[in-house]
């Protein structure tokens, strides 16, 4: 992989998005990660001289236009996207979730990737030679919801959504949309997977999770190819887990 090729990838200081930073890193890319933490910006990009931290805060328009702005002026050009900044809310029925956690959960999951997407578009328009990949943190509960998950399924059901219509109106930019739906990969927020979680039975069990690096490797894959080929869509799951059950 040719060190020239640019990335950004949110919600980089932990889990996910520190795996991906690490992989695209090892592979030669150079990486900014953002969010909101500097402090765990940082253990992700230690040890890893391609990678950059940069603070930023996805929900505000301001801040992403400054992210997306500091990495062109430091590295020239940006060659993909990862956006992957997401969070969760308390497994309740809808009308018990406070009116803050589902404004805070569409904030994050859904406003945050449009305006990080909206800013990529613009850079990779105007940049020469055109185009670049984005690629959304989408999630199997799209089309697979669990119990009590309505705010989340909801959200990342309006990200394949904007995945395929950035793949349709990025096709004049040469600019390719894609979208991963990662099941159980183990990080802290699907550590209740392993200790147990509700099923749509109504039974409460543990579920398979596998390592966190398997997503990693399929950013790579996707990153890898040129644009005029695209993986618009793609799961990577623990093998174990019961997502065909829920559906």
């Amino acid at each position: 992989m040719a060190d020239s090729r640019i990335a950004i990838v949110t919600g980089g200081g932990s889990g996910i998005g520190r795996s991906v930073a690490h992989t695209l890193a090892s592979a030669g890319w150079t990486v900014v990660v953002a969010g909101r933490r500097l402090d765990a910006l940082e253990q992700t990009a230690a040890g890893h001289s391609g990678i950059h931290p940069i603070a930023a805060n996805v929900t505000d328009a301001a801040s992403v236009d400054a992210l997306f702005d500091e990495t062109v002026s430091r590295f020239g050009r940006l060659d993909l996207l990862f956006n992957n900044a997401g969070v969760n809310v308390p497994a309740v029925p809808l009308d018990e979730l406070k009116v803050d956690d589902l404004k805070s959960i569409i904030d994050v999951n859904l406003f945050g990737v449009m305006l990080c997407a909206r800013a990529a578009m613009r850079v990779m328009k105007a940049q020469s030679p055109q185009g670049g990949r984005i690629i959304n943190n989408g999630s199997i509960s799209a089309y697979a919801p669990r119990p009590n998950a309505a705010p989340y399924t909801a959200t990342k059901h309006a990200i394949t959504g904007l995945t395929k219509s950035i793949t349709l109106d990025g096709r004049a930019a040469n600019i390719a949309g894609g979208q991963i739906d990662i099941g159980n990969a183990v990080t802290d927020m699907s550590a209740r997977m392993a200790s147990g979680t509700l099923q749509a039975n109504g039974s409460v069990m543990s579920e398979p999770r596998m390592d966190v690096d398997h997503v990693g490797k399929a950013i790579l894959h996707m990153a890898s190819l040129p644009l005029e080929a695209n993986i618009p869509f793609i799961t990577v799951m623990a093998s174990g887990m019961p997502l065909y059950g829920r559906g």
